[in-house]
């Protein structure tokens, strides 16, 4: 018995804002092409069934697991991730409140918390401590940063805020 292999084809993606084209198989994940064929390393392989969390990017601004979303089905979506939202020079508030409140032990879950906390910021800007569990209970930490992760979550909020009364004033 032979396989026949599906050819890959050209696909077009909005990735940070800059268009890119790819070719891969249109089911191949969007963490695979991500990763191998833009090397963009911030989100990682975790579970590959979207349950862990460290593959999260935001789509259209909405936190999303890459793992389990087809290249194929992005379309033209904007596709950010954790390399889009900032440069070393000048972070993201959220990058810099986890920087800030050492957030971060191994790292490997830092990809999904800040993604999902840019989206949670951006749908809820001034968190409880209960909002801030649920929106970040599906992203796994095993190193037990979780009171540091939800400090920074709301110093990410604070800093925001003043930001957006000083841009309204």
């Amino acid at each position: 018995m032979t396989m026949t292999r599906i050819p890959a084809t050209p696909i077009a993606l909005q990735v940070n804002g800059r268009t890119h084209t790819v070719h891969a198989q249109a089911d191949t994940s969007l963490l695979l092409v991500l990763r191998n064929d833009l090397g963009l390393n911030g989100p990682k392989y975790g579970c590959g069934l979207g349950e862990c969390g460290a593959c999260t990017v935001l789509v259209d601004g909405v936190a999303a697991r890459s793992c389990v979303i087809p290249v194929g089905g992005v379309g033209a979506r904007a596709v950010t991730t954790l390399e889009g939202l900032g440069t070393r020079g000048d972070l993201h508030p959220v990058q810099q409140a986890f920087i800030a409140e050492q957030a971060a032990q191994c790292g490997y879950c830092l990809n999904g918390m800040i993604m999902m906390t840019v989206s949670l910021l951006h749908d809820t800007p001034a968190p409880t401590d209960q909002q801030i569990r649920d929106a970040l209970s599906g992203n796994f930490c095993r190193c037990g940063t979780h009171v540091e992760i939800v400090r920074a979550v709301h110093a990410a909020a604070a800093c925001m805020a003043a930001a957006d009364a000083k841009a309204r004033a």
